[in-house]
């Protein structure tokens, strides 16, 4: 065998796995299972992605209570996020494994702009929870996960339950 070809694990590059997450508890079990499933395993790395949409201009009646609530909302985000790494480094994940995103922006959906990030940072998996929501509303409002599972190209999509 010719060892000279041969690339040492090393020399790999990380696999990118992006996680997004809300307060929900079912983004909360997608963060654990992720935890449970790649904790400790070498060769990989995280992103944590809290998007928080962007309100309409005409949501709020001063620009400055606009800004408020963007800044509460990045705040809120990022708290969680923290809250979620800590998760992931107890589970095995070195702390330069674990990197953290909020994006505050205009979003068609979140679905496309998890997978504008997705696109954005390389990741070969996006990680979600699924919602929960009645037959109902996934009819009327659309689903992240549905979003997600059949419009992710050049990834996998999990959705954990």
């Amino acid at each position: 065998m010719d060892t000279d070809n041969v690339e040492h694990s090393d020399t790999l590059k990380d696999r990118h796995v992006l996680i997004a997450l809300d307060e929900s508890d079912n983004a909360q079990r997608a963060l654990l299972y992720a935890a449970d499933f790649l904790g400790g395993v070498p060769g990989f790395r995280v992103t944590l992605l809290c998007i928080v949409p962007e309100p309409p201009d005409d949501y709020f009646d001063t620009d400055q209570n606009r800004q408020q609530w963007i800044e509460d909302q990045r705040a809120k985000a990022e708290g969680l996020l923290r809250k979620y790494r800590r998760i992931l480094i107890q589970s095995g994940f070195g702390e330069d494994k674990v990197a953290l995103l909020v994006e505050v922006k205009k979003c068609p959906s979140v679905a496309e702009c998890i997978l504008d990030e997705q696109r954005k940072l390389g990741c070969c998996t996006v990680v979600v929870g699924r919602r929960g929501i009645s037959k109902k509303e996934e009819f009327i409002f659309g689903s992240t996960s549905s979003k997600l599972l059949h419009s992710g190209k050049n990834c996998a999509v999990w959705v954990i339950e």
